[in-house]
């Protein structure tokens, strides 16, 4: 396939995403960036998140670990272990939070804890979701960064660096005016691309096997790839840590995080947001389970083709697999982008590039959008400033997005160092420990009646409590004989800053005295 043909696509594509900005854009102001005017369409949002909450990573990773490891056995469809989590975590989100959000009418989801607890409760809740959505919103764009650099710019000659800026400045640019307000609508139109990228790869592996999705699902099953439960108490893939600790995942990266919550407080009112929640709720769990099918179906292809597992010693002398097409290794987040690019049809690698930076987009402006309006409302306190006109108001706006883009550079970069097989684990892994002090502050806001003094301790706790997380994952088989601890880091790391808080805390009435 022809690097220079999938770049012209790519370009086609960001002229594309330029014309929406600027149409939705137009007569745009502050409102119109950070909640859009609170005017947006609940099924245009509902859509378009699905495209957000899955991102490249979903589109390419989640495929990959089909046919993965875990020890001896394949992980299968134990992913979606993980979406039955989410699903009940969206549930509570659309009925516990979003009713709070309307109430107090906010803006940023972290006046919450202003006027729960103060002010430095509320800085700290805001500069915890800045860290958590900048670490993870980098993470989902170096995967796919890295995908467009290594089948399409490096024959070009662009160095990795390069790559990077320029799809960070494509971001920048249809994001810069319209904020919210646009996003609501490229967002839409990412995702329904993304959509027709993952049901056609699906449709053509199966006329190509010549088989149905019955024939495949049995043909998965007795290769063992459809496992969803893992019944191993110990194991950090045990099925009720998974679904409990996806369920917490939703609660805090969703319900506790301004990205999500910005597009769904710009909806009209309460009633149309939660629609907007169970609708996209329904979607997002059917869209998860056809990306494992297509991972099954990715390996049956390409075992169809002359691939086969093999083994291998790794540095520290441990026996690792290996799926080996071409002499290559593609097992993990290399099999999806291998497969389209370089053993199916040229109509198939034009669809998944296309679908790829459709899934890149969603996840990438929305963070933009969010860390810039979380900065400026809730760090600057752009809201409250009096002292400012509206242009100058802009102006500073304009200044922390374009910061933000710088930082997301940097970050990336830093994945590019490190590197990994399978970005999804590193996710929820991050966001166990940046995540869990957000969860802490909401839940003791909204399960507590007490009060926090006005002090710098409970920063210090928020602070603390990843750092003892850490030490408890590391060493979690030699403390509890052989448990390991997995996705409920998150639940754990939440627990210790609730625990933290209320060593510090106080009785309301006492407080007030």
């Amino acid at each position: 396939m022809s690097a220079s043909l999938l770049f012209s696509f790519v370009i086609g594509y960001f002229l594309l995403l330029l014309v929406v900005a600027w149409v939705t854009s137009r007569n745009s102001n502050n409102d119109s960036f950070f909640i859009g005017n609170r005017n947006s369409n609940w099924m245009l949002v509902a859509f378009g998140m699905v495209g957000t909450s899955l991102s490249g990573v979903t589109f390419v990773s989640v495929p990959g670990t089909v046919g993965d490891f875990a020890g001896n056995v394949h992980k299968g469809f134990a992913y979606f272990q993980v979406v039955i989590g989410y699903f009940i975590g969206y549930l509570v989100v659309a009925f516990v939070l979003l009713p709070l959000y309307y109430k107090m009418n906010l803006t940023s989801i972290y006046n919450y804890l202003q006027k729960r607890f103060g002010t430095i409760a509320y800085k700290t809740g805001a500069l915890f979701f800045i860290i958590s959505r900048t670490v993870g919103a980098t993470a989902r764009l170096f995967l796919v960064i890295f995908v467009l650099q290594e089948f399409i710019l490096k024959n070009f000659g662009v160095p990795f660096v390069v790559t990077a800026l320029i799809i960070l400045v494509m971001i920048l640019l249809y994001t810069f005016e319209g904020g919210v307000k646009t996003i609501v609508y490229t967002d839409t139109l990412q995702t329904t691309l993304m959509l027709v990228g993952l049901v056609a790869t699906v449709v053509f592996i199966l006329n190509n096997l010549h088989i149905s999705v019955g024939d495949a699902m049995r043909t998965l099953t007795e290769k063992g790839y459809t496992t969803i439960f893992n019944t191993d108490p110990k194991s950090g893939g045990f099925f009720l840590k998974q679904i409990i600790g996806g369920a917490f995942i939703t609660i805090s990266m969703f319900g506790l995080d301004q990205e999500m919550m910005q597009k769904n407080i710009s909806v009209k009112n309460l009633k149309d947001s939660q629609k907007n929640m169970i609708t996209f709720n329904l979607v997002s769990a059917g869209v998860n389970f056809l990306f494992l099918l297509l991972g099954g179906l990715l390996y049956l292809y390409a075992l169809n083709h002359g691939a086969e597992y093999a083994q291998a010693t790794n540095a520290a002398g441990a026996t690792t697999h290996q799926f080996m097409v071409n002499n290559q290794n593609v097992m993990g987040d290399a099999l999806f982008p291998t497969m389209a690019l370089q053993m199916m049809p040229q109509a198939i690698s034009i669809i998944f590039i296309i679908a790829l930076i459709s899934a890149l987009f969603p996840s990438a402006d929305g963070a933009l959008t969010a860390l810039t309006s979380s900065f400026c409302i809730d760090i600057l306190g752009l809201k409250r400033r009096t002292d400012l006109t509206e242009k100058q108001q802009k102006k500073l706006r304009l200044t922390v997005h374009l910061s933000f883009t710088v930082i997301f550079l940097v970050c990336i970069m830093i994945f590019y160092t490190i590197g990994s097989r399978s970005i999804i684990d590193k996710i929820l892994d991050l966001a166990g420990y940046t995540y869990g002090p957000l969860l802490g502050l909401f839940a003791f806001g909204i399960l507590s009646k007490r009060s926090l003094p006005q002090t710098i301790a409970i920063t210090i706790i928020c602070l603390v409590a990843p750092v003892l997380c850490y030490f408890i994952k590391q060493y979690s088989v030699q403390i509890f004989g052989g448990y390991q601890v997995g996705i409920e880091l998150l639940i754990i790391n939440g627990l210790l800053t609730y625990l933290g808080l209320l060593s510090i805390s106080k009785k309301a009435e006492a407080l007030q005295q």
